[in-house]
């Protein structure tokens, strides 16, 4: 009896834990924005005419911006310095890295330099790698024919690049987003279509 109680108890946390950690995270989000645009948004306007939601709204409006100000060529470029700074500095650069990573598995499907999902061997068993970079591969070893291939890691944020004969690549058909979620969850969530 006790046993089927226990089995029920995590059953129902399995059902119900992602949503509600899922929902948690959005609220989070969305009050941490608000809270952090508030003051200074009572700066520009009266505190009469504010009211909840308008720091959320500014917040996604003034990224909307930066991201269009940096597609410019002077921004871009103090962008870049600024990358450039922060990857030297000894501590500094390890939780920039840590960031950027997580910036990278959220923006991996929009990724133009993403050309497919692909197969390799390492180590006697398969993977699940994306081909990120023909380019930097021709650039770093100009006398091989080698391809840059992610391959992320499960149930953490990061992962190692390899650079690999494409001869040796076997293509998925599979989308990069898919592949990605199946790989960072070491493809616990296909056991639901088997």
């Amino acid at each position: 009896m006790m046993n089927k109680l226990v089995s029920l108890l995590l059953k129902g946390l399995v059902a119900v834990l992602p949503i509600g950690l899922t929902l948690y995270l959005i609220y989070w989000l969305l009050s941490t924005g608000e809270s952090l645009a508030k003051p200074l948004i009572l700066l520009l306007i009266p505190e009469d005419y504010y009211f909840p939601g308008v720091g959320l709204v500014m917040s996604l409006a003034t990224l909307i911006l930066v991201g269009l100000l940096v597609n410019l060529y002077g921004i871009r470029y103090l962008v870049k310095l600024s990358h450039d700074l922060l990857e030297r500095i000894p501590l500094v650069k390890s939780i920039y890295g840590a960031f950027k990573d997580v910036m990278m598995v959220f923006n991996l499907s929009e990724k133009k330099d993403m050309k497919s999902v692909v197969s390799l061997e390492w180590n006697g068993a398969q993977v699940i790698g994306f081909v990120t970079g023909e380019r930097t591969g021709k650039q770093l070893f100009p006398d091989q024919e080698l391809v840059g291939v992610y391959v992320p890691l499960s149930y953490q944020i990061g992962g190692v690049t390899l650079y690999i004969e494409r001869a040796r690549l076997t293509e998925l058909d599979i989308g990069v987003e898919e592949a990605m979620r199946l790989t960072l969850t070491a493809g616990i969530q296909s056991q639901k279509s088997d």
